[in-house]
């Protein structure tokens, strides 16, 4: 887990969002500003989900750090550049959960078929525990089917998006 911020919300509802194909286009392993390219409407579509009372918690798989790629250092500094950005838009997260192994390519310690990598559940889990969610009242958007099937797991509706204006697909999913 990363950058856990007390927001004040005390709501239970939450939307769990991958980060890699929501946040920013997925330019396979994204780990610094200069390869984040935001996806259309991703900014409003998390400031708008402020507005309405819903927490906002990122769960991403994040198996460059675990292929030796980037390391978890890197990827931190990059998480809280993207909360700055966010913030400058009137946009907040409370929190990044991120796995960081491989169960086939990781290097050392990383090389693990762990509970955490979607599509097993351990992020969705550790998020609700966290900030004592209901169920019922959280969702998680991703853009693939493991994403999906991590929110099923976790006893969450998962929604796929499959590209376009994250706030127009937002708006539409929960009207």
């Amino acid at each position: 887990m990363l950058s856990t911020r007390p927001s004040g919300l005390l709501t239970r509802a939450a939307v769990f969002l991958d980060r890699d194909g929501v946040l920013n286009r997925d330019l396979s392993y994204v780990h610094s500003p200069d390869r984040f390219e935001p996806v259309p409407g991703a900014a409003e579509a998390i400031a708008w989900l402020n507005a309405q009372g819903r927490k906002i918690v990122f769960v991403t798989n994040q198996g460059g750090i675990g292929r030796g790629y980037y390391s978890e250092e890197q990827f931190t500094a990059f998480t809280y550049w993207i909360e700055a950005w966010l913030d400058e838009r009137g946009a907040r997260i409370e929190a990044t959960f991120y796995c960081p192994h491989h169960p086939t390519a990781g290097q050392g310690a990383y090389l693990l078929a762990c509970g955490c990598r979607k599509p097993e559940p351990g992020m969705i889990r550790a998020g609700i525990a966290e900030f004592d969610l209901d169920r019922s009242q959280c969702l998680l958007i991703g853009d693939q089917k493991t994403d999906v099937g991590a929110a099923e797991a976790a006893g969450i509706v998962g929604h796929l998006f499959d590209g376009g204006n994250l706030l127009s697909f937002v708006r539409q999913l929960l009207r």
